[in-house]
């Protein structure tokens, strides 16, 4: 009996040991917003795994990716994602998801951000005024999207009033708050954190501000010591009807954060 218990204890440890693990680099965006924690608990009851996720900066997740050190990239940066799709570092890339990056700020709105028509306008103003500006400074989607922004509206942000935080999107918001200053944010980090923050979306709706998510498999012929199949079947999930419902269906404070791309 006693040997009989044994054995069984040592089935249910090899068990707990068998779980595989996915490997998942993504944004912090997209990790604070909540939909992982979602999201995720099905996928790895329907194939009895475990997502390991590191959430940072998109630069350095697509990094990440390209050095073979995670099974997938789940990101928001379309020019730089194709770059490293053309080096054959990924393949399989989908579309997920979208949002909107807008402009916030306080309410006093000292550089008149409300009266703009163009998100380039919008920085020309801030810029002119020199209001306060929390830059991500951390190479990720929302700092690349905004860099692409300053140099569309022909400005070089230097000066005081212009702040590279070197942070995640939640703790420049906080930043932000803390010293009334504008900030670029997407639309669902600024839903989720609405209870934190007593900033305002002061310009929003240029098309220029789109949001586009992609996910890619980190490509096995180049790192063999991925698990392809895993990230497959993720991949799937995701871009699934399932998956897609999910999305569409995920609100923060009654408001829907993300819109499904992957089906139709």
């Amino acid at each position: 009996m006693k040997t009989l218990l044994l054995i069984g204890l040592s089935l249910i440890s090899f068990s707990s040991y068998a779980i595989e693990h996915l490997k998942l680099s993504t944004t912090t965006s997209t990790d604070n917003s909540g939909l992982l924690a979602v999201l995720h608990p099905i996928f790895e009851a329907k194939y009895n795994v475990k997502v390991d996720v590191i959430a940072v900066g998109t630069g350095k997740a697509l990094k990440i990716g390209s050095n073979g050190d995670v099974d997938v990239v789940f990101v928001h940066a379309p020019a730089a994602e194709l770059i490293y799709v053309e080096q054959g570092d990924f393949i399989d890339r989908q579309a997920v998801m979208h949002n909107d990056f807008v402009i916030i700020g306080s309410k006093q709105d000292p550089a008149n951000v409300k009266q703009a028509t163009s998100a380039q306008q919008a920085l020309k103003l801030i810029a002119y005024k020199q209001s306060k500006f929390i830059s991500r400074g951390d190479d990720s989607g929302t700092h690349k999207k905004e860099i692409s922004l300053w140099q569309s509206a022909n400005i070089k942000p230097i000066g005081d009033w212009y702040i590279q935080a070197g942070q995640g999107m939640g703790a420049v918001l906080t930043m932000a708050d803390e010293v009334q200053a504008y900030t670029l944010i997407d639309r669902g980090t600024h839903i989720a954190f609405a209870d934190k923050s007593s900033l305002e979306i002061l310009f929003e709706g240029d098309p220029n501000l789109s949001n586009p998510y992609h996910i890619m498999a980190v490509n096995p012929a180049k790192h063999p010591q991925v698990n392809y199949d895993l990230a497959t079947k993720y991949i799937n999930f995701i871009t699934s009807q399932q998956g897609q419902m999910i999305i569409d269906n995920f609100r923060q404070s009654g408001q829907q954060l993300f819109y499904s791309d992957a089906v139709e």
